[in-house]
């Protein structure tokens, strides 16, 4: 099943670079075949064949109605509504008062003198964090892994967090987000001089983050599929049915988990996360823990369990299971997208692979020290007590409140109309709505050789200014079809975006019933 809907994803990967490729090579043609050293035929192939459905053809083609609109070319919608990406700040989230007074203070030390409103308490974090920077500046480069002090609040950040589960700060290393740090690890797999490429397993549906960057570094993709019938869960019995299915062509050594999920938002439960470390285990698997929406968790009964603490307190033999954990301050309530900032704690890594992850990492220096300082307002907040302390809880509870209320809201406003079914969203900041679509509109779809959900998205953006992901860019069953959106837009924007969609998707059905 999973290789038909890899080629099924395949061609809509196709579709959606297309649709760009076309318009851009149709203008370069003449540029490439002038002589050009590095052009589209000896490019890395890799290259070609990766994609990034969160900011493809369809964000593309939304950037470009802002600027129509910005020019004043009349559209059917006053303004353009990006619910593809999780981006807080971009959607009206307000910066977190605490983590923007202490940037402040790092890079401008000298508002600690002038600016007599600044709390005490940020200037000591400070003070703190530039005594840990080459020449009291966050101007200088740090260690590779990250300014010490930021590392050691980091181990006493996921001690507590995991009822004092120890934390070691050499174990830790700081990034560019997340991201940077995931592709980090995987970059330790690539081995073109083994007979099989390495394959690492990945929920479907998938962040495209992991399809992108194991299409980039050539390794092989081994899908297994959540169930969305039981709220996204996942049985032992489809890691096992991906496992063998995909074993002959590669040889699978990473299990890649997404929890809780993008994006489907559902929160694992502790027995679904010990039958994962439990297969993993018997197959010898290395875990990837992607658990950046670890303080995203809204449902009644849902609890973020993290699978470091989980895999220690199962004791041997799951305790000396090999684990790389990732966290970012581009989520959470902090929504610091842009800053950058990241980490990946790892657990158990053999000793000399890990001196040759620092020496790998050392070649880009470092991530950038301003984003290292949000990271460190993140993991080591205002106490309470502290004079920033009353301001910044409320802040952070007005943020989750709000995003809890509008995770309700997402679910029963799809849930409501009809041919569209949506799951409670336990977590993190999207939902996965599954959609009905017409026979016209998937032949519709087909003549112009577009995945059905693609073409739905696009007339969407076309007609209403709604920018939706269509589910092929993140993986589906075959016959299903789905769009991610975000929870992000604030209400008035969600009401107003909920009215056009609405809309929309009545006329759509009206037109190729």
């Amino acid at each position: 099943m999973f290789s038909r809907n890899r080629n099924h994803c395949m061609r809509t990967a196709q579709t959606l670079s297309g649709i760009v490729a076309r318009r851009f090579f149709n203008t370069s043609t003449r540029i490439m075949a002038s002589g050009k050293t590095l052009t589209v035929s000896n490019i890395n192939p890799n290259v070609i064949k990766m994609e990034y459905a969160v900011r493809g053809p369809i964000v593309i083609r939304a950037v470009e109605l802002e600027k129509e609109l910005a020019a004043g070319a009349q559209k059917p919608f006053p303004n353009v509504i990006k619910a593809n990406i999780g981006d807080a700040h971009a959607m009206g989230q307000k910066p977190i008062t605490f983590i923007r007074q202490l940037l402040a203070c790092i890079a401008n030390p000298s508002l600690m003198e002038t600016d007599k409103s600044l709390p005490s308490d940020v200037i000591e974090h400070a003070n703190a964090f530039l005594g840990s920077c080459g020449g009291k500046s966050a101007g200088a480069y740090s260690q590779s892994t990250g300014v010490e002090i930021v590392r050691k609040h980091v181990a006493e950040y996921i001690s507590r967090r995991d009822n004092g589960v120890p934390s070691n700060s050499e174990d830790i290393c700081l990034s560019g987000g997340a991201s940077e740090s995931i592709r980090n690890v995987l970059k330790l797999f690539i081995n073109k001089g083994s007979g099989k490429k390495v394959g690492v397993m990945i929920p479907i549906p998938q962040y495209p983050l992991y399809s992108a960057t194991i299409e980039e570094f050539g390794l092989g993709q081994v899908g297994y599929y959540l169930s969305e019938s039981s709220n996204w869960s996942l049985d032992e019995a489809e890691l096992e049915r991906s496992f063998e299915e995909h074993s002959k062509e590669y040889d699978i050594r990473v299990l890649c988990v997404i929890n809780p999920g993008n994006p489907t938002g559902q929160v694992l439960s502790r027995d679904n996360i010990e039958t994962i470390i439990k297969f993993a285990q018997k197959k010898k698997l290395f875990i990837l823990a992607d658990e950046v929406y670890q303080d995203n968790v809204y449902a009644q009964g849902s609890q973020f369990h993290s699978f470091k603490k989980v895999l220690v307190e199962m004791g041997e033999p799951y305790n000396k299971l090999e684990l790389a954990s990732f966290h970012s301050v581009s989520k959470g309530y902090m929504g610091e997208c842009g800053m950058r900032g990241g980490y990946v704690e790892f657990l158990n890594l053999d000793p000399e692979v890990y001196v040759l992850f620092k020496k790998m990492i050392s070649a880009k220096l470092c991530s950038t020290v301003l984003g290292q300082a949000v990271i460190d307002a993140v993991v080591n907040p205002p106490k309470e007590g502290e004079p920033s302390y009353a301001l910044w809880k409320k802040e952070k509870d007005a943020v989750l409140a709000s995003l809890k209320e509008r995770a309700t809201l997402v679910e029963k406003a799809y849930s409501s109309i009809d041919g569209i079914s949506c799951n409670p969203v336990q977590g993190a900041m999207y939902a996965f709505p599954q959609i009905t679509i017409p026979q016209k509109a998937v032949e519709k779809a087909q003549s112009l050789n577009q995945q059905p959900d693609f073409f739905y998205a696009l007339e969407l953006l076309e007609s209403t200014g709604i920018c939706i992901v269509p589910g092929s860019g993140f993986g589906q069953k075959d016959g299903t079809y789905h769009f991610r959106t975000t929870i992000l837009p604030q209400p008035e924007l969600f009401k107003d975006m909920l009215a056009r969609f609405t809309d929309f998707h009545t006329k759509f059905l009206a037109k190729y019933k």
